[in-house]
């Protein structure tokens, strides 16, 4: 009976170890594929400037430009460092709408003419909202950041967006 019970501990014990390292194991494969799809973004991103009466501010971007980019944006993601963001290049200058369905993080909107300079501006867009945001004026180009980063660099209209998206 005693070697019974031995074994059962055993098979227990080989059980546990076996769920530990498979939820280890998937701990590992879920942080890697994170790793590189963060990655994969980082590696496409361009440079942007913002420069504003505060300054220069810097940012990395994300380029959307074709329609299936343009439709998906920053849906479903659930981070989105501070001194990144994305960018939508549209192919004519025109009022545009946007919306915030299936986007998990508050952001900030900024609308950007033909000529880079800052024509509308929507902070603090609400998450997962089918609420229509209106450009409110032509637009070439809207640049999505987190929510607050407007207000922190002092953002205006008028300010210039500087992006080879953008003329000089």
């Amino acid at each position: 009976m005693g070697s019974l019970r031995s074994w059962r501990y055993a098979a227990i014990a080989r059980w546990s170890l076996s769920r530990v390292l498979f939820a280890f194991l998937l701990f590992h494969l879920s942080a890697c594929l994170v790793l590189t799809r963060a990655a994969a973004a980082e590696e496409g991103a361009e440079k942007l400037q913002i420069v504003t009466a505060s300054g220069v501010h810097d940012f990395s971007v994300e380029v959307m430009r074709t329609p299936a980019e343009l439709e998906k944006g920053l849906m479903f993601r659930k981070y989105l460092p501070q001194d990144r963001g994305m960018l939508f290049v549209f192919a004519t200058e025109e009022p545009v709408a946007m919306w915030m369905k299936n986007t998990y993080l508050p952001l900030d909107m900024i609308f950007i003419g033909r000529t880079g300079r800052v024509v509308g501006l929507a902070e603090n867009a609400e998450p997962l909202s089918e609420k229509i945001i209106p450009s409110g004026a032509p637009t070439a180009g809207v640049l999505e950041v987190n929510a607050g980063i407007a207000a922190k660099i002092g953002l205006k209209i008028g300010d210039l967006v500087r992006h080879s998206a953008f003329m000089k």
